[in-house]
């Protein structure tokens, strides 16, 4: 597996990177995991505008769904086009998001096939997928990859919960979200803090640590990774857009 960031950025989009999108790739089929604010011209810079072969998104919060509005047009009104629907795996709500945050009127199902995540297991292309509700105020899944006998967990939005901890048990990478700062009045049950990451990561353990969904405007990359490297001592550092991992 080969894992690409197109965008990190936690909430809305960074000086540096957009909002959450990652390109899972195995046997040249490609899995975009969120496509988040601003993704859509990173996926154009580090991969190709027509690479994804499947989507799927954790939750919808804007900053992990809206350029898969954007990319509507890309599929309905391309040159060469319309291009056949592409599989979405989401939560049910997604077809109506999508379709207002587009805002026709209409229905993207065109352009989308839609497919309810659940708690479970199944296949995506190559990908043995995992998927669980973990500790957000909306529905949102945290995601387990797994191929040719090596496994990547991403956790999406979370605070601290038992479903991350299962889905992240000895996994090979664990990207995971750490958008608040440890020490802060932080509000419960929304996200997780480095040290917070850490100890998820220490207990489940994993075999690498990848931190993501950092708050520039708010945050200390350094605290945030400091904080992490007390709590983990194994592989650590902080993701940036245009990055690529071999798992």
């Amino acid at each position: 597996m080969r894992l690409t960031v197109l965008g990190c950025a936690g909430s809305f989009p960074g000086p540096e990177s957009p909002c959450s999108a990652y390109l899972v790739e195995a046997d040249g089929f490609r899995l975009l995991v969120d496509f988040g604010s601003g993704s859509l011209s990173s996926l154009q810079r580090y991969v190709g505008l027509h690479a994804p072969d499947a989507i799927l998104l954790t939750h919808l919060h804007c900053d992990h769904i809206l350029d898969a509005a954007s990319y509507v047009v890309v599929r309905r009104y391309a040159p060469d086009g319309p291009y056949p629907p592409l599989p979405v795996y989401a939560p049910s709500g997604a077809p109506d998001r999508l379709s207002a945050a587009y805002g026709d009127d209409g229905t993207v199902e065109d352009v989308y096939q839609f497919y309810a995540l659940q708690p479970g297991t199944f296949p995506i292309g190559p990908f043995t997928v995992t998927v669980d509700r973990v500790n957000h105020p909306v529905e949102t899944y945290g995601v387990r990859l797994e191929h040719g006998g090596r496994s990547l967990c991403y956790s999406s939005d979370t605070a601290p919960c038992d479903a991350l901890l299962r889905l992240a048990q000895n996994a090979d990478v664990f990207l995971c979200e750490a958008s608040y700062l440890d020490g802060a009045d932080n509000p419960p049950d929304l996200h997780l803090t480095g040290r917070e990451a850490g100890e998820t990561a220490t207990k489940a353990v994993v075999g690498r640590l990848l931190l993501t969904h950092l708050v520039a405007a708010w945050g200390s990359e350094a605290h945030t990774l400091e904080s992490a490297a007390a709590a983990y001592t194994g592989p650590l550092e902080v993701v940036r857009a245009g990055a690529s991992y071999d798992i």
